[in-house]
This record gives C-alpha cells, structure tokens and sequence, in this order.
C-alpha cells in the first residue's frame, strides 16, 4: 500500500525547471505527486538580525510513494553529493506535518546552532587556533576519538584567565535562522534542546537567551580564576548525546519518533539514529551517510519546513 510522504527541497537560486526535475524524479522513483508549492524565505524572513544571511526557496510536495526509505533512496543516492546540483532532496514521512503531535528538536551547538567553534576561539587567545582546529576536524569527521581530542584541545588552555569565556562568549554568533527556527518551535508548543561537547560556560547564556526546554555540554574546569586545561565530569561524547535526547525526550513526554536531531559531525551520530528524524546541517560525510535528511544552505530556519511551520 502506497504511504503518503513530503519531499521537502531547498535550493537559494533554483534554476529554472527546477520544479519539473524534482516532479519528473519522484514520479519516475514510482511516487505519485498530488501537490507542491514553492516558497521564498527573504533573507530578514530568515534572520532579521544577521546583514550577510541570503534568503532561500523551499519546495514541498506532497505525494505517495511504496515508503519513505524507497523514495529517500532514489532521490539521495549519494549522500554525499545533490542529485540536483544546487539543490537539496529530502524525503520525510507525512506524519511530520501533524501539529497536533508535540516534536522535540534536539540540536548540537558548535557550527550548527552557532556559527563557530569555541575551543578554537579559546585557542586563539594562547596562538593555537590552526593546530586546535585541525584536531576539532579531525573529531568531526570520526578520524579520532572525541574524548581523547577534548581532552588534548582543552589541555592546550591551561593557565588562561577565566575572564577569556566572557570574551569568546560575547563574540558568539547563532547560525542564520536559529533564533526563528527556536521562537517558532516553542511558539507552537514544541520542545527545544541544545547539547553540546563545548561548554557549558557558553551554553548556558546562550540557552537562556533562546528560552531553550533543557541544555548540557561540558564543563571548563576553573581554579583560582584560571583554566586548569581540564573538564570537569563526565565528557558529553557521541554515546552521552544520545543517552541526553532519550532522556529528555521521556522527561518531557514526547513520543520517540517524533523527536528530531541536527548536527554537523560524528559525535552527532548516535543521537541522529536514536531520534525519529536527523538532519545533517552543512555537515561533515560521516554524518551526512547517516542522516535521514540534508540541509547545505546555511538557513537554521528552514527547519521549519519538516514540520509544516
């Protein structure tokens, strides 16, 4: 039995026919469309705050299709490549756009729900940005184990004043779109958290200024108003991000698969395959193989768009 399903698309300047070749690829993937529809997000639409954010067009079509994996597979074949240049394919289950059901959007927060890295903005303040982050890419693309390259980055900060994380916090910046994407979120009833393997020094303004539902990331160890070049606790790894959404999600009475997650890197991977939907957000190849869904423009906001807001 066919099951109803939404291809949800996202391309900044669409080329012209683009609409007939997303048609023209799912009816030949054995869906049959029953509607689409084209919007365009204004850059202010999208982040009226940011000057350098561009603006985006989203197409939706609903259809039905032998199953949301079948179809998903014929439109990204490779997850590492658009099947349309310039153009995102995504294929999600028609379920998502039932409001009535409470979702929990569980995202990272280094380049996804801000543009930077932290510890590479700390690194900076002891001369050390390239070195650390050629680790921080190294760890984003599964090469090395997160702990272990935590510990050796954060190590490096030893002996800088405390005063340096108000420094780097005040120069944080959301990734476009992010503040939209939270307000419409929780402006619907829904539910949004943010965990992190940077710090909780950062973090906790950020979630507080967002009015984030729950939030955790690590903790820079402090003495005598000076780094140690430690965390403190348990490390928020790949396997502490997944146990954090189950949590929350019964903590907060959503149903699991209705729980969706976004990150850009491995240690965003086993919270992407324990929620209902993932999204991979500009990401790096090990998650983008994994994720269920893609998003390569820079627009948080367009998020919105799997759930019908």
């Amino acid at each position: 039995m066919p099951q109803k399903l939404t291809v949800v698309a996202f391309a900044v300047s669409p080329e012209e026919g683009a609409t007939e070749s997303v048609l023209d690829l799912i009816e030949r993937s054995g869906g049959d469309v029953e509607s689409h529809n084209w919007v365009r997000v204004t850059e202010s639409a999208s982040d009226g705050q940011a000057t350098d954010v561009e603006g985006y067009n989203a197409l939706t079509v609903h259809a039905d299709a032998p199953s949301v994996d079948h179809l998903r597979n014929a439109l990204q074949p490779n997850r590492r490549e658009q099947l349309l240049p310039g153009v995102d394919l995504n294929v999600i289950d028609a379920r998502w756009f039932d409001n009535s059901r409470r979702k929990l959007l569980v995202t990272d927060v280094d380049s996804t729900l801000i543009r930077q890295e932290v510890i590479e903005m700390l690194a900076a303040h002891v001369g050390l940005e390239a070195e650390v982050a050629a680790v921080t890419e190294r760890a984003m693309r599964g090469e090395i184990d997160f702990e272990q390259s935590l510990r050796e980055r954060v190590a490096v900060l030893k002996g800088l004043p405390a005063s340096v994380i108000d420094e780097v916090s005040s120069s944080v910046r959301l990734s476009p779109g992010a503040t939209v994407l939270v307000k419409t979120l929780l402006g619907s009833g829904h539910a949004v958290a943010a965990v992190s393997g940077g710090f909780n020094q950062i973090l906790d303004p950020l979630a507080e200024k967002l009015d984030l539902t729950r939030a955790a990331a690590n903790t820079l160890d402090i003495e005598d108003g000076k780094l140690t070049g430690r965390v403190t606790g348990g490390v928020v790894d790949r396997e502490a991000k997944a146990r954090l959404l189950r949590q929350w999600t019964e903590e907060l009475e959503v149903a699991p698969e209705d729980v969706i997650a976004v990150g850009d890197g491995a240690n965003d991977i086993d919270m992407c395959r324990a929620a209902g939907l993932s999204v991979a957000y500009r990401a790096k190849p090990a998650l983008r193989d994994v994720a269920d869904t893609q998003l390569s423009i820079p627009n948080l906001d367009a998020l919105r768009f799997f759930v019908d807001l």
